[in-house]
């Protein structure tokens, strides 16, 4: 474990993180190409006692959406994904139950109207018949005029679109692209040589999701929308979701290589996807009050970007991506800097602070 001179404070706050969890975390900050912060500690596996080392992974749950939206904006710099374009010019089944006008953007910046796939008998875990059963069905309300989190068919949407693109799915690209990244080791694939890294995902009792809605009506939307997590809890440590390949919250890694990421996404010298497509990733798409979840959002393409309650720290300017339970990614563009925070132990959002405490003791050393 380590800190670049100037960053002890953030190792204060990290030892008191860490003193007030159960499971383990880490927390990574990287500015061109050079760690800053490197810090890990506490509990891999609470059951058994194995310790969270520098080689730990976690399941990164919505955090693999900003490696996903890294891909697309890798692709749109290169002429292969243009946000712009109707969705059926690359998936015509798409345009189906009055889609044809959806765009690829309105896809990337959840304003599509398919929060969740309407039959119920379609395995969760099966990306490519979960994009085909929406495909067929009707949106929520018309695309474009609402944003609402699709925590799950935001994957199924994607890597349709990046399968009828380049012939190849989300999990391959990221292996191949975002790994090419010195330090960077991100599976929306794990093989089985790998899961002997990963920690096993716990949850703190009476964990709760989606805590800023309060509509019954609308819980019992978020229940079907996050089955992977309501259904079976232990779903997330099992093998066939490590190896699901889903661009939603499929990937594994640890916080030293999303910090890598991100930091390279925001090196002016050696960005990792030119500025154009980059700039057009992260302005603002869709912003406003989830329809859903009554949460405050801002949405780049794909990216989540700094909003009202202060997701991404006290900057004006950042985006990323949150996960499940607290993870937190992303990067401050002024600074140049890529962080990630990564944790097994889930904690509901209005209480959970460790990130946010974190990034304000980074803030504090900038």
């Amino acid at each position: 474990m380590r800190t670049a001179t100037g960053f002890a404070p953030v190792a204060d706050a990290f030892a008191e993180v860490l003193a007030d969890t159960n499971g383990g975390v880490a927390f990574s900050v990287v500015r061109r190409g050079e760690p800053l912060v490197e810090l890990y500690g506490g509990l891999a596996d609470p059951a058994t006692g194995r310790r969270w080392t520098a080689d730990t992974t976690a399941v990164l749950f919505s955090g693999t959406k900003g490696l996903a939206a890294t891909v697309c904006a890798l692709l749109a710099a290169r002429g292969v994904l243009d946000p712009d374009a109707p969705v059926r010019r690359y998936w015509p089944e798409f345009a189906a139950a009055g889609k044809d006008a959806v765009t690829v953007a309105q896809v990337l910046s959840h304003t599509a109207g398919l929060p969740y796939v309407e039959n119920d008998d379609v395995d969760v875990l099966d990306t490519r018949a979960s994009a085909a059963a929406l495909a067929g069905q009707a949106p929520l309300w018309e695309p474009g005029t609402r944003v609402a989190y699709h925590a799950l068919t935001f994957g199924h949407l994607v890597d349709e679109l990046v399968r009828r693109t380049t012939g190849r799915d989300t999990a391959e690209l990221v292996a191949t692209t975002l790994n090419e990244v010195p330090g960077v080791d991100l599976r929306l694939r794990t093989p089985d040589a790998q899961a002997e890294r990963m920690a096993q995902i716990v949850r703190e009792p009476d964990y709760r999701l989606s805590t800023f809605l309060t509509d019954p009506v609308r819980r019992r939307i978020v229940e079907r929308m996050y089955r992977v997590l309501t259904d079976d809890p232990e779903l997330v440590n099992s093998r066939a979701y490590r190896t699901s390949g889903s661009p939603a919250g499929g990937g594994v890694g640890g916080a030293g290589s999303m910090a890598r990421v991100y930091g390279r996404l925001a090196d002016c010298r050696d960005p990792l996807v030119p500025a154009p497509a980059l700039a057009a990733a992260t302005r603002t798409h869709a912003e406003g009050t989830d329809a859903v979840n009554d949460r405050p959002l801002r949405f780049g393409l794909g990216f989540e970007l700094a909003d009202p309650i202060g997701t991404y720290g006290p900057v004006a300017e950042a985006f990323g991506h949150s996960g499940a339970g607290g993870g937190r990614h992303g990067a401050w563009p002024e600074h140049e800097l890529g962080f990630s925070f990564v944790t097994n132990e889930m904690r509901s959002e209005d209480t959970d602070t460790r990130a946010a405490r974190l990034l304000d003791a980074l803030h504090g050393c900038l």
